[in-house]
C-alpha cells in the first residue's frame, strides 16, 4: 500500500492534495456552507487528479477525515531515453527503473539530466528539470 494520512475536511485549502475516489487529486477550489438549523457545516472540495487531470468533487461534512497522500519529493539522473520512457537512477538509492516522460519535458530530458520526481500512492511521476 501507499503512506497517507487523515486530516480534518475542515482543515484542507486550495492546493493541498487529498484522494477523492481511489485517486490523487489538488484541490482547485473550496467552499464552506454555514451549518443549519440540525446540520453540520459542509465542505465543498473542487479537485483535480494529479495523475489524469479528471475534475472531481466531494461535498462532506467539516468534521469529516479524509485521507491525503503523502508525497515523497526524489531526484534521479537520466540515464536514457527511448521515445517517451526514460531510463533514470535515484540519486539517493541508486536504484534505477523506467519512467514516463511528460509531454511538457519531452524537449528538454536528456542523457545525464537531473529531473525531480514525486512518488505518490506507489507511482512514481517525472515533474521537472533540475537545474
Amino acid at each position: 500500500m501507499y503512506e497517507k494520512k487523515l486530516v480534518s475536511v475542515g482543515t484542507l485549502k486550495k492546493g493541498d492534495t487529498l484522494i477523492i475516489d481511489g485517486a490523487a487529486c489538488k484541490i482547485t477550489d473550496t467552499a464552506t456552507s454555514r451549518p443549519g438549523k440540525h446540520g453540520h457545516a459542509k465542505v465543498n472540495l473542487m479537485a483535480v487528479g494529479i495523475m489524469d487531470g479528471k475534475k472531481r468533487n466531494a461535498v462532506m461534512p467539516g468534521h469529516d477525515r479524509v485521507e491525503v497522500p503523502i508525497i515523497e519529493k526524489k531526484t534521479a539522473q537520466v540515464l536514457s531515453v527511448t521515445g517517451n520512457t526514460a531510463n533514470v537512477m535515484d540519486t539517493e538509492t541508486y536504484e534505477t527503473f523506467e519512467m514516463d516522460i511528460p509531454e511538457e519535458l519531452r524537449e528538454e530530458v536528456k542523457e545525464g539530466t537531473s529531473v525531480l520526481y514525486w512518488v505518490l500512492m506507489g507511482i512514481k511521476v517525472m515533474k521537472q528539470i533540475k537545474a
